[in-house]
């Protein structure tokens, strides 16, 4: 009498978590803060009061942390943030970092 033996094989899948960026915006001479309240709002989902703290913010000190994200999400956001700003005659720029 043959006997068979079935051993059931399961795979380990290990999922990396995508590399996080940074997204900045650029402090400038041109670009008025309510615009820049009005773009962290709409593209970074702040509330108000966070978006005029972070305004603010990238107004005294030259920069400020808009939000992380995976890539392809922090070079869309950038990518909307200057395709806005420029379609309101503003020169706004953001960068990207990746966050090591």
């Amino acid at each position: 009498m043959d006997e068979k033996i079935y051993i059931e094989q399961k795979d380990e899948i290990s999922i990396d978590e995508p590399s996080l960026y940074r997204v900045y915006l650029l402090n400038d001479d041109y670009t008025t803060m309510d615009f820049v309240v009005y773009v962290l709002m709409t593209i970074f989902e702040k509330s108000k009061v966070e978006a005029t703290a972070l305004m603010l913010h990238v107004h005294r000190h030259g920069k400020g942390l808009a939000g992380i994200y995976p890539k392809e999400i922090a070079e869309t956001k950038a990518y909307e943030v200057e395709k806005l700003a420029r379609s309101h005659g503003f020169p706004l720029k953001c960068i990207i970092e990746r966050n090591d």
